[in-house]
């Protein structure tokens, strides 16, 4: 029983700890913000790394998950006759919720985890440690970039996410099963408002862009900086990204809507 406790306090006091400490790596990383003037290169190399190489499966993702959408929503809406609705049923559910919620997920799956691989092998061969040493502030140099990276790029991955499920709904819907072209255009614009829908769905893709940034580049530089601990800190990322994206989203949408 007493060793019992003192696992769970010991655990306790590790999770809280690490807490304190991640916020502190943001307020420190955030100090910096200024210091990306010095050096704009370094945020365009990330941005490719975190937004461009991402690309790919997020056109693929959003196009069959806007396929699927498509062919559920018309299943479902024909029985009412209300098929006509397809476009606002596939754009809303993407605008306000598929698209930024998938795109983090998968953003932390691809670039998230990549951003702990990387800094963890740099704390692991003492490269942070070099950085340092030679009076270069590894914050400003390493940290930041990658942290306005995934802020910049991720809204912009998730505005093209639901850019392409809204295609992938019409080619089914429109293409294969038969929609009005036109009523599916025109009852999506009369019902989409780009205040209440598209600029919070835009909201959440930058709250869920610091998140995961954040996680990920902490992940790297708290590690054990071993091959395991490298290994440990990636498989926590994405963990702890997708339950952090999951939470917000559920806060951000009771708070918007």
């Amino acid at each position: 029983m007493i060793n019992a406790l003192e696992r769970l306090g010991r655990s306790v006091l590790d999770t809280t700890g690490r807490f304190g400490r991640g916020h502190l790596f943001l307020f420190r990383t955030l100090l910096r913000f200024f210091g990306i003037f010095k050096r704009p290169s370094l945020l365009v190399q990330q941005l490719f790394s975190s937004g461009v190489l991402t690309l790919s499966i997020i056109l693929v993702s959003g196009l069959f998950v806007g396929m699927v959408l498509g062919l559920q929503g018309y299943n479902n809406l024909v029985g009412f006759g209300a098929e006509e609705s397809l476009g606002v049923v596939v754009s809303l559910a993407l605008v306000r919720e598929l698209a930024p919620v998938l795109t983090g997920l998968l953003f932390a799956g691809r670039a998230g985890s990549a951003m702990t691989a990387e800094i963890g092998l740099m704390k692991a061969t003492e490269q942070l440690a070099g950085l340092e040493m030679m009076a270069v502030d590894p914050y400003e140099r390493v940290f930041l970039p990658r942290l306005l990276a995934g802020i910049i790029a991720l809204p912009c991955l998730a505005a093209m996410f639901a850019a392409v499920g809204i295609l992938g709904g019409h080619l089914v819907g429109v293409e294969l099963l038969g929609v009005d072209s036109g009523a599916y255009w025109s009852q999506m614009q009369a019902s989409v408002n780009f205040t209440n829908d598209v600029v919070s769905g835009l909201i959440k893709a930058v709250v869920f862009g610091v998140v995961v940034s954040w996680i990920a580049i902490f992940e790297g530089t708290d590690c054990v900086p071993t091959s395991e601990g490298v290994s440990r800190a990636t498989t926590r990322t994405v963990v702890s990204s997708a339950l952090a994206i999951l939470a917000l989203d559920f806060v951000l949408t009771a708070v918007m809507f």
